[in-house]
């Protein structure tokens, strides 16, 4: 069975595959192949910026017809392949589940939301919290709790973020095709206390419950060693062929997602030197436990 496609992975699929049309479309002056998108949008209700944003899966065509008027310049007629396009814009349109609660996330962040759910690999790395995926509800609400007077947040921001972290975790233990997660978490993510012993117990040991399934890795990065961090926290994203790998990093208020190779090349090199050095998954589990006494004795 397949997974389930969300409406961002089909923005990405329509803007690639119009991107791909629009190279190997004829020129009008028969003069060769590869259509600039000022020619391309020539004659249609589409604009050159608005094309642009397509393609690169930012945002999809409003309606049907503006897909039909770039088919039939890109010289597209098969009804097979022209009925598949069509099928790929109408769910490129739907509504995924974040929707609602987007106001209430930082710029870029409904882009990453949409996309890491569809991933078929995570790799991920966090210096200062857990990550989201693994959070407790106790433990999310205690962290934003904590900034919430600092940053005037409301009682409904609170909260709503406190959903998004439980909607986006689902996809870890759902039944088809849940996501495969690589996480390097630095120690100091463990020592930084979040509502309290309790939270932090409860915390502690739904990592180790997480860190036991075959589909998810967690490595601890120790303070004592002098190894390379990455200076801030990110997620790469691998997806089944032909879509590219993503890595979406955050900023102080944003999120930034992007394909480029030499970005992807550079994250994944970080990764990799990280990966090498934190404890295995066997001794981050031992670690958890170790974690887990303290507090008790503290």
């Amino acid at each position: 069975m397949a997974a389930k496609t969300g409406p961002t992975i089909r923005r990405m699929q329509l803007g690639q595959e119009l991107r791909r049309l629009r190279e190997q479309a004829e020129r009008e002056d028969g003069t060769g192949r590869g259509l600039t998108r000022v020619q391309a949008v020539k004659g249609t209700s589409v604009s050159d910026s608005q094309l642009h944003r397509v393609e690169k899966g930012v945002t999809s065509l409003p309606k049907v017809e503006q897909l039909r008027q770039l088919l039939d310049r890109y010289g597209v007629t098969d009804p097979d392949d022209v009925d598949f396009l069509l099928d790929v814009h109408k769910n490129s349109l739907n509504r995924g589940w974040w929707s609602p609660y987007r106001t209430f996330m930082p710029s870029g962040f409904n882009l990453s939301v949409g996309l890491e759910g569809d991933a078929k690999i995570l790799r991920v790395y966090q210096p200062d919290v857990v990550f989201g995926w693994f959070q407790t509800s106790a433990y999310a609400r205690a962290m934003f709790e904590s900034a919430k007077p600092v940053d005037e947040r409301t009682t409904e921001f609170v909260e709503r973020n406190v959903e998004i972290r439980m909607r986006r975790k689902e996809a870890i233990t759902r039944s088809v095709h849940p996501v495969e997660i690589h996480a390097i978490l630095d120690e100091a993510v463990l020592r930084r206390v979040y509502g309290g012993p309790d939270v932090m117990r409860e915390q502690y040991e739904h990592l180790r419950e997480l860190a036991t399934l075959d589909h998810v890795t967690v490595q601890i990065l120790p303070m004592s060693q002098p190894v390379y961090r990455a200076g801030q926290n990110f997620i790469l994203m691998e997806f089944e062929s032909p879509l590219p790998s993503m890595v979406s990093v955050d900023s102080f208020a944003s999120v930034n997602v992007t394909d480029k190779d030499a970005e992807i090349w550079s994250y994944r090199r970080r990764f990799d030197a990280m990966r090498a050095e934190a404890a295995g998954p066997r001794e981050t589990r031992e670690y958890l436990k170790r974690a887990a006494r303290e507090l008790e004795r503290s």
